[in-house]
């Protein structure tokens, strides 16, 4: 089957009216990527298919958000919307090229697996004309029904359209479907609209091919798997889905998540054996994490690279660039962005670490900031080995710190400190003595008055 050429057909055409939104209702994401982008990738995964894209409005975002995930993948616009059979049609010059499987797939359906998709095109390697994606409805009211004797599919019957009778069978279609090259144009060409909505329908071609006498049979999906999103609560359902099968996932790969349900993941997030994830953790897009790292409870991590033996957290917030080696540590309330952290540094509570480079074994004490921005451009700071920052101190960049360079608690460090140096940044202490009660005297006598309306 793999040596067969394959083109899948991705129907993006749907508007975001249901979902109360001015954009395009397949760029809305679940676990941060585009609902077209999963299709595209389900249809990658299941035979290295070439990538047609059928789209309407705001088409050019699509093709863009597509190109992400399948840079090779084509456009076709449809400029009315008179059902999948016209949708299909607008990727015929695709079609025509002669590829020995179609796959029509939707791009508001992100749950469908690779697995499903390779079960459609077995179908057309074992002699299919078209195969078609089945499940077993819970309540299959609203959705068409498949028709069947035995092995074979008779028809797709939608909804409005179906007998007392039909409406009873639980067996549904899911809208996906494999078509063998040799026949899809004619196939598709030979669609009516004589139905309750006046539509082309994509599924009249079951029963024109079996008339036909083509072979024409159904795959049975799980129902969760072929899951549309047409609205903000389908959108949720279908990230809830999500992410509870990459929970389980992770699990099965080794990594322990305290609290399973609480824990939520990207499209690609990675993370290594033997690494514990506590409660209320958020990995957004470009998180890898390595062995045994230790991710604390109510962290954000994105766009982090974690190294094997890190500590993260509790309350750390890792932004896009922050780079962790080997069993460095980054504590309670510490947010880090684009810098790179070297091994055994620690970095342990009430700090910003922004355009910075920390050498191994530094240490960064409580409350230091990185002073990274002037206004118009970013600076770096550089902290060499072994460096020590005391307390509430304030690097203000660009600025480098020398390696074993020791820094006062309280400075503000406006120069660079040579290897081993010691700077203080900070003013001598002055103590005058009982000026202290007199300045509290006085504060108190100003506090009385104002109350009493005499100031």
């Amino acid at each position: 089957m793999s040596e067969r050429s394959c083109l899948a057909i991705v129907l993006a055409a749907g508007e975001g009216t249901r979902m109360k939104s001015a954009r395009p209702k397949v760029l809305h994401e679940v676990a941060g990527l585009p609902l077209v982008c999963h299709a595209a990738r389900a249809a990658q995964a299941a035979g290295h298919a070439e990538l047609a894209i059928v789209a309407g409005r705001q088409s050019d975002e699509v093709l863009k958000a597509a190109s992400a995930v399948a840079p090779t993948a084509r456009l076709y616009l449809q400029q009315e919307r008179l059902g999948t059979a016209h949708a299909v049609l607008a990727a015929r010059e695709a079609i025509a090229e002669g590829h020995d499987d179609i796959l029509v797939l939707f791009a508001d359906t992100p749950l469908v697996e690779s697995d499903d998709i390779t079960a459609l095109r077995k179908g057309l390697a074992e002699g299919a004309a078209i195969v078609v994606m089945g499940f077993e409805a819970a309540d299959p009211s609203g959705y068409g029904r498949l028709l069947t004797d035995g092995d074979r599919l008779l028809a797709v019957r939608e909804d409005k359209d179906c007998t007392d009778a039909e409406r009873k069978i639980t067996f549904c279609n899911g809208g996906l479907m494999a078509i063998a090259g040799e026949h899809a144009l004619a196939l598709i060409e030979a669609v009516g609209n004589a139905n309750a909505k006046g539509e082309y329908y994509l599924t009249d071609i079951v029963e024109i091919a079996v008339a036909r006498g083509l072979k024409v049979v159904a795959t049975v999906a799980d129902e969760q798997n072929v899951l549309g999103v047409n609205n903000r609560v389908q959108l949720a359902e279908a990230e809830a889905a999500w992410q509870a099968r990459k929970r389980r996932e992770m699990m099965l790969a080794g990594v322990t998540l305290i609290a399973p349900q609480t824990v939520h993941f990207s499209h690609d997030t990675e993370i290594g054996a033997d690494t514990v994830v506590e409660p209320n953790v958020v990995f957004g897009p470009g998180v890898s994490i390595a062995e045994n790292a230790v991710i604390h409870a109510f962290s954000h991590l994105e766009g982090a690279q974690i190294a094997q033996g890190v500590q993260v957290g509790p309350f750390a917030r890792l932004r896009p660039g922050a780079r962790l080696s080997e069993n460095a540590k980054v504590g309670n309330f510490c947010e880090v962005k684009n810098a790179d952290v070297a091994a055994g540094a620690k970095i342990n509570h009430l700090s910003y670490i922004g355009d910075a480079s920390i050498g191994a074994g530094a240490n960064i004490g409580a409350g230091t900031i990185t002073c990274n921005y002037d206004g118009f451009l970013k600076h770096r700071t550089t902290i060499g080995a072994g460096a020590f920052i005391g307390s509430n101190s304030s690097l203000v960049a660009p600025i480098t710190i020398g390696d074993g360079g020791y820094v006062a608690s309280g400075s503000v460090i406006t120069q660079d400190v040579p290897a081993d140096g010691l700077a203080f940044g900070r003013a001598r202490q002055t103590n005058k003595d009982g000026l202290g009660a007199e300045l509290r005297a006085r504060l108190k006598a100003e506090k009385d008055a104002r109350k009493s309306g005499k100031t």
